[in-house]
């Protein structure tokens, strides 16, 4: 799935001199298709005596339009999103340059309506769906961890905030035969639509971020919020065992445009690093390759159960649609072909037997 942000220098319901209202709409080089499948980005190369423009084109399952909701968003994913409900590993991540909008995407606004993302939705949509199948004599816990990767380090964000020069507490993954987890994270019930406001509240506090050249508001971390359930029918004798990753990528960035240094420089690189090693392990699953480089990096160890094979993933490419930005645009259009392009293999329902009483 692609999406792209509106021009920043348009606000959404802006009136023109006509007293008419300012469309979002792309520039030139960046075109959507009427069909939402499709979009063509065109790239001038210099040549010996003269410019060309080359035409890229990309498809997807869907491509947004700036003028797009984040409700029209979510309702393209929401299918995806409630597989976790019945047993499967279920990862959703949001990748592009920074300012491109992941964010947004992801997280938005949860006080507000009409501009909460994908996470805060997601969750409302879960509980509401387990209701109903509680009628149907399924029960449901809920719990939440919700971290961040920041400079190769594993961060809690449900902690209480650190004070001054507090160093933050760094987790380890462990990785057993059955499953990959974060030990100690937090694990937060999730019973109710005030539990949610409170996690996302908490997380948002202690998330790593920072003002850059490209962007004023910068997410210097990995972000990746877990949803872990758990579904019993006694009367069945069965349970169920899903989760539900969802994922805020730092955003890539030329350093030379950033202008990143000092801390910014150290988080951009690593940031760029652990990208280059998401884009190995995509190269090495496209391929078949007998080994897949996991462990180069926190961000794939960790969803590594999402990718082998036995999960669901979906990817949001967010794009920005400013002229100087196209080339980033180009490279994460190319990223995002190949990962479309990649088979993970059949997802796995997670269920097993109760025992007997």
């Amino acid at each position: 799935v692609a999406r792209v942000r509106p021009v920043l220098s348009v606000a959404e319901g802006a009136i023109n001199e006509h007293g008419e209202e300012v469309r979002l709409r792309l520039p030139d080089f960046m075109r959507c298709s009427v069909d939402g499948q499709s979009l063509a980005v065109e790239v001038e190369q210099e040549q010996s005596q003269s410019t060309q423009v080359k035409k890229h084109n990309f498809s997807f399952d869907r491509v947004f339009q700036p003028d797009t909701s984040q409700e029209q968003v979510f309702d393209e994913v929401s299918s995806f999103v409630q597989s976790a409900l019945d047993g499967y590993n279920v990862c959703l991540f949001s990748y592009g340059q920074t300012g491109s909008g992941k964010t947004f995407t992801m997280s938005g606004d949860f006080a507000d309506q009409k501009h909460r993302g994908i996470i805060p939705r997601a969750i409302d949509q879960i509980m509401s769906y387990q209701v109903e199948l509680r009628a149907r004599g399924w029960e449901y816990t809920l719990e939440a961890t919700y971290v961040e990767i920041y400079n190769e380090s594993i961060q809690d964000l449900l902690v209480a905030p650190r004070k001054g020069t507090e160093s933050p507490k760094k987790l380890e993954i462990r990785d057993s035969k059955k499953e990959i987890i974060v030990a100690n994270a937090q694990r937060l019930p999730i019973a109710s639509r005030d539990d949610i406001h409170r996690v996302l509240n908490l997380a948002d506090k202690n998330r790593s971020v920072a003002a850059t050249d490209s962007n004023d508001h910068s997410s210097r971390s990995h972000s990746v919020f877990t949803l872990f359930i758990v579904g019993v029918h006694r009367e069945y004798g069965a349970k169920v065992v899903g989760s539900l990753s969802m994922c805020d990528l730092a955003g890539s960035e030329r350093i030379s445009r950033s202008g990143a240094e000092g801390d910014r420089l150290k988080e951009a690189q690593n940031i760029n690093k652990s990208l280059s090693a998401l884009a190995n392990v995509f190269s090495s699953l496209h391929k078949k390759t007998s080994h897949v480089p996991y462990r180069n990096s926190k961000l794939t160890h960790m969803l590594q159960p999402c990718f082998a094979g036995e999960g669901k993933t979906m990817m949001i490419v967010n794009l920005s649609p400013e002229l100087a930005d196209r080339g980033e645009s180009l490279c994460s259009l190319r990223f995002a072909g190949q990962v479309s392009a990649t088979e993970l293999g059949r997802a796995k329902k997670q269920i097993q037997a109760l025992p007997s009483q």
